[in-house]
């Protein structure tokens, strides 16, 4: 014969709106008296940071040098574009352009990233691919710069004349690092 133990009740779950993406935290412990001679307050627990957190910017502004000439002939200057994710870096590559010419990679990619261009409704592969090369050249530098958070530099110095300046570290193509 099976021996089971007895199930504790489920608890009745969570709303949204109480938290339910949250783990819950423990029970509140019931207060006792403290003993004798030691000092009233709070119970001694983790310490609770209170630092302000810096806020993680994602997108940023940009002006194009020459700008994006659309069908209508306006020109668009102004644009925005956004950090990029490992799948904005891994998803162009399984392109049939890309496969067939790596140069490629970056206007897809750079269609990915820019989320505004002046008053264009939508910014695309397309729309980077009839960009000035001036205009590719500068958002494929702003794209390192704001990806690699200003580290794509190293201050060294000369071992002959002790001058110090500085290297560019980065790839050499948008997509490495």
């Amino acid at each position: 014969m099976r021996r089971s133990t007895a199930k504790a009740p489920a608890a009745a779950p969570q709303s949204a709106a109480a938290g339910a993406d949250f783990p819950r935290s423990a029970p509140a412990a019931v207060p006792t008296e403290a003993p004798a001679g030691s000092p009233a307050g709070p119970p001694a627990g983790p310490p609770v940071d209170t630092t302000p957190r810096q806020q993680l910017q994602t997108e940023f502004p940009f002006e194009l040098p020459r700008g994006y000439v659309d069908e209508s002939g306006t020109v668009h200057r102004d644009g925005v574009m956004r950090l990029s994710t490992a799948r904005d870096e891994l998803i162009p590559l399984r392109d049939v352009r890309v496969q067939e010419n790596p140069a490629y990679l970056s206007v897809v990619l750079l269609g990915r990233v820019i989320t505004r261009l002046g008053t264009l409704a939508m910014v695309h592969d397309g729309v980077v691919e009839n960009m000035f090369a001036s205009d590719l050249a500068f958002l494929q530098d702003f794209y390192r710069q704001i990806n690699a958070e200003g580290h794509t530099r190293a201050a060294v110095e000369c071992p002959h004349c002790s001058e110090p300046f500085e290297v560019e570290l980065g790839g050499s193509r948008l997509g490495e690092s």
